[in-house]
C-alpha cells in the first residue's frame, strides 16, 4: 500500500463532470465520476444494505440514471450531496421493495446521527484513501508493519507472530493499538473510513 500526501489537488470537481455529463453528454466526464465515486458510494449503500453485492449493483443502477436522465440533472445543494441523496433513495426503494420496512427504520434509526453529521461530505475513493494513507504512516514503524501485513497483505496474527518471533498476544496488541490511533485521527471521517478500510481491502 503506497503511502500518499493528502494534497488538495487530489479533490474532484464534481460539480464540473456532472456539469460536462449534462450539458454536453460527456462520456469520458462519465466515466471519470465513476471511477473517482463507485466504490465511495457503494460504502455508503452499506450502510442500508449490508450486502456488498446488491451495494454494487444499486450503485450501478444510480450510475446508469444518471447517464440516462442526464439532461434532466437538478442540483439543489451540491453535487456529492445529489450522488449521496440518489443513493439513499435507491436503497430506500430497494428496501421497500423487498418488504424490509421494518428492518430498514431500526436500521435507519441507529445511524440517522451518523448520517446527519458525516455523510453529508462524501469523500473520492483517492481523498478517502489518502487520509488513510496518513494515518496509517503516523503509527510507530512496528505497529505500522504489523498492520500493513495484517489488513494490506493478508496474513494471519500467527503467520506475523512466527515472521516476528514474538507471542500472539503481542502481535494482538499491536493491531488493538494501531486500530486505536486510527479511530482517534479519523474520527472526523470514523465511520466512512472504517467501512473503507473494511469493506475495500
Amino acid at each position: 500500500m503506497n503511502q500518499q500526501n493528502n494534497h488538495p489537488e487530489e479533490k474532484i470537481a464534481v460539480e464540473y463532470l456532472l456539469m460536462k455529463i449534462a450539458i454536453e453528454s460527456d462520456e469520458n466526464a462519465f466515466k471519470e465520476l465513476f471511477h473517482h465515486f463507485f466504490q465511495p458510494l457503494c460504502f455508503f449503500a452499506y450502510r442500508y444494505i449490508p450486502n456488498k453485492e446488491t451495494c454494487e449493483d444499486l450503485v450501478q443502477d444510480v450510475f446508469f440514471k444518471i447517464w440516462k436522465n442526464r439532461k434532466k440533472i437538478h442540483i439543489e445543494t451540491s453535487a456529492r450531496n445529489f450522488l449521496i441523496t440518489t443513493v439513499r433513495n435507491n436503497c430506500i426503494d430497494y428496501i421497500r421493495k423487498r418488504e424490509l420496512e421494518e428492518n430498514y427504520r431500526l436500521h435507519h434509526e441507529k445511524y440517522i446521527i451518523e448520517d446527519d453529521t458525516s455523510i453529508n461530505n462524501l469523500y473520492s475513493f483517492t481523498e478517502l484513501k489518502n487520509l488513510i494513507d496518513n494515518a496509517i504512516e503516523k503509527l510507530p514503524p512496528t505497529i505500522k508493519e504489523v498492520f500493513i501485513l495484517n489488513r494490506f497483505e493478508g496474513l494471519s496474527y500467527s503467520q506475523i507472530a512466527s515472521k516476528y518471533n514474538v507471542s500472539l498476544k503481542s502481535i494482538e496488541a499491536y493491531i488493538s493499538k494501531a486500530l486505536k490511533f486510527l479511530r482517534t485521527e479519523l474520527k472526523d471521517y470514523l465511520t466512512t473510513a472504517f467501512i473503507f478500510l473494511f469493506f475495500y481491502f
